[in-house]
């Protein structure tokens, strides 16, 4: 006589749970957040939140730490072309710093708007590269004190690097050939005050210094609003990526972080005018080439600062996803227990049956990868 097994009330409450090839090879490690208890339904903002949380703590968990002892050669290794680029500009900058501008015409008639008074500067030409490349650099190292990234390190330099190097090619190649005079032209090229003009053609014919005559032909654009705005714009670039100035929370404290270092480029770049060496399109010009080339750099190396990974650079999220990718079972998945973050999957079965499962892209990516 055969027993027939007791049969089972189906209860509605308890969602079905959908078993995919993937998790039949995950065995033991794969894990659900939906709980098969009737009491526990899953709730619907679980996989937006789960997606969101996985992504940002994804790379510090599968790759751990990262220091220059550990990674500092990979890494410049990975970019030593760019450090030759880097060279390469620095000497053409310089070139074009020892080269003769072009010495546009001053006339008679034009020197109503060069009579300004020779000042010296309030903010002394050593001190640009002291607040727009040495105050970010220190800013720098100590978030790589505190966080141990040699990616986020190396990256931030090199994106600073090319921003002021950048910059500066642009800013010195278009002085020499525009050759603008500055606002106080005319006490550079006559210092004792006693004008000398051509009797034909009413050009200036200067007796001052040549080095000051030659800097005086150097107005347009601003090199300390450029050189400013190119290192302390990529400054606030990074510091919005690093706190997060763009998460939707609505921190305005966050913001004013973002905007002191533009506050103080803009000062420095103010401060040009009030010396008369500078009109005030010059400085104009000189901030916006800066802040469009330090964002150009910034998005090469970083995301954006409001993207759910704005707080790792590019080179980073990529050796996660190909760390990822390498460390695949070859063998028998049964026989190793993959990773906490490899193996989080939301399935679970709405009441109109439809099959909802939480993914990232990298994870997509990953799980690509392993298929093919």
């Amino acid at each position: 006589m055969r027993l027939s097994a007791p049969h089972r009330p189906h209860n509605p409450l308890k969602s079905d749970r959908k078993i995919t090839e993937e998790e039949e090879g995950e065995g033991e490690g794969s894990v659900s957040s939906c709980s098969d208890e009737p009491l526990l339904p899953c709730p619907p903002n679980t996989l937006s939140l789960i997606r969101q949380g996985k992504s940002e703590k994804m790379p510090d968990i599968q790759l751990g730490t990262h220091t220059l002892k550990s990674h500092g050669t990979q890494v410049a290794r990975f970019h030593m072309h760019d450090w030759v680029i880097l060279i390469l500009l620095a000497i053409i900058d310089g070139c074009l710093n020892i080269i003769e501008p072009f010495h546009r015409f001053v006339g008679r008639d034009m020197m109503t708007d060069l009579r300004y008074p020779l000042k010296s500067n309030t903010v002394p030409f050593w001190a640009v590269p002291l607040i727009g490349i040495l105050l970010p650099f220190a800013i720098i190292i100590g978030i790589y004190i505190k966080r141990k990234n040699v990616y986020d390190l190396h990256n931030a330099i090199l994106g600073l690097l090319f921003s002021v190097l950048i910059t500066g090619v642009l800013t010195d190649a278009i002085k020499d050939a525009v050759g603008r005079p500055r606002p106080d032209f005319f006490w550079r090229c006559f210092p004792d005050g006693k004008a000398v003009y051509d009797n034909i053609t009413t050009n200036v014919i200067c007796h001052g210094d040549n080095s000051v005559i030659k800097e005086g032909h150097k107005s347009f654009p601003s090199g300390h609003s450029s050189w400013s705005f190119a290192g302390l714009g990529f400054l606030s670039w990074y510091l919005a990526g690093k706190i997060k100035a763009f998460d939707r929370q609505g921190h305005i404290a966050k913001l004013c972080i973002v905007f002191l270092p533009l506050l103080c480029a803009s000062l420095i770049a103010i401060s040009r005018v009030d010396d008369y060496w500078h009109h005030w399109q010059d400085v104009f010009a000189g901030g916006f080439l800066g802040l469009v080339i330090a964002s150009f750099c910034y998005l090469q190396f970083f995301p954006p600062p409001y993207d759910v990974d704005g707080w790792f650079p590019h080179a980073y999220l990529h050796a996660v996803a190909d760390s990822r990718h390498n460390d695949q079972p070859t063998t028998n998945a049964l026989q190793s227990r993959p990773s906490e973050i490899e193996t989080v999957y939301v399935t679970c079965e709405g009441q109109d049956g439809i099959h909802l499962r939480d993914t990232s892209p990298i994870m997509e990516s990953m799980e690509a990868g392993r298929r093919h």
